[in-house]
């Protein structure tokens, strides 16, 4: 598996990051059972780094992880010490609402902590912005979550690059990663100075729906029938050339990019988690990035 170093920082995590939003399922014993081999499938296929959020399952998923954490720290002592535990929060609910208070943000933070039954955090993201969010408030929290152990890092999520400035002017360390969905359907973050700014500021981004509008649909699809034909045309095209499958293919195309994108793979079936990682192996062609696109948009680069 390859690796990044992020930022200015002593996190070296795994290009590929498993994303731990469904490994409860309904929270059945099957889903549960289902969701720990996954996590065991990507921990020996090389994934160190592992995507939590608070609202994730209602708590289940962390729960979940928590559990499994014990029960490999029986085989492994020190497997805390080599993994990379993310965790957001800053949704809530009834009203839906973001809030980045100092006290929502501390309490979800030890929450999450007793969920995962770890003492700290490796990192704490901002799950989407909160259009009233005081920067300084912020900072603030987030230097009294380092000062006591709980976080070792922070970065953010779904930031735009003048939300992250605001931030970052506050703080005192760099953030080191904003998660934003990335992927064959939206691709926003190529034009509105996301990936630009992720490059400037050593910024890592994380993509969230890699997979969107190739393995299912996007959030909010707007492609047309022709649209998805054209894609599916150059991706079984491009797949054949490479000698993967389309989804690989994709994230290949993420990969490429030189911000250093890692997508975080989702799939609660072992197979395709380590089937993800021969996306790390395709030395995928510039002129094919762009072939992709035009297939993408229907046009080709003015």
């Amino acid at each position: 598996m390859q690796q990044i170093t992020l930022n200015s920082s002593n996190i070296t995590s795994s290009r590929l990051i498993y994303g731990c939003m469904r490994i409860a399922g309904d929270n059945t014993s099957t889903d549960r059972a289902k969701g720990k081999l996954a996590l065991r499938a990507a921990l020996e296929a090389g994934y160190n780094h592992f995507d939590h959020a608070d609202i994730y399952g209602g708590g289940n998923c962390e729960i979940l992880f928590g559990e499994l954490l014990n029960e490999l720290k029986q085989e492994t002592p020190a497997i805390r010490e080599q993994l990379i535990i993310t965790s957001k929060a800053g949704i809530r609910f009834e009203p839906q609402r973001y809030d980045f208070s100092t006290d929502y943000l501390t309490t979800s933070v030890e929450n999450s902590l007793k969920r995962l039954n770890v003492d700290y955090l490796d990192m704490f993201l901002l799950h989407r912005p909160d259009y009233l969010f005081n920067a300084e408030q912020v900072a603030q929290t987030f230097q009294q979550l380092k000062a006591s152990g709980k976080v070792k890092h922070f970065g953010v999520s779904n930031f735009s690059p003048s939300q992250i400035n605001l931030l970052q002017s506050a703080l005192d360390e760099p953030l080191l990663v904003n998660q934003i969905e990335i992927n064959i359907h939206n691709i926003s973050s190529l034009t509105d100075g996301s990936l630009d700014q992720c490059q400037q500021l050593s910024i890592t981004p994380i993509a969230w729906c890699p997979l969107g509008g190739v393995a299912y649909p996007a959030w909010g699809n707007t492609f047309s029938t022709a649209d998805e034909q054209r894609i599916a045309a150059e991706l079984a095209k491009q797949a054949e050339q490479y000698n993967c499958s389309p989804w690989q293919l994709i994230l290949a195309w993420l990969l490429k990019h030189p911000a250093n994108i890692c997508p975080i793979i989702g799939s609660t079936t072992p197979t395709r988690i380590v089937a993800a990682k021969q996306a790390l192996a395709i030395e995928y062609k510039h002129a094919d990035w762009y072939r992709l696109l035009e297939a993408r948009n229907g046009y080709a680069q003015p």
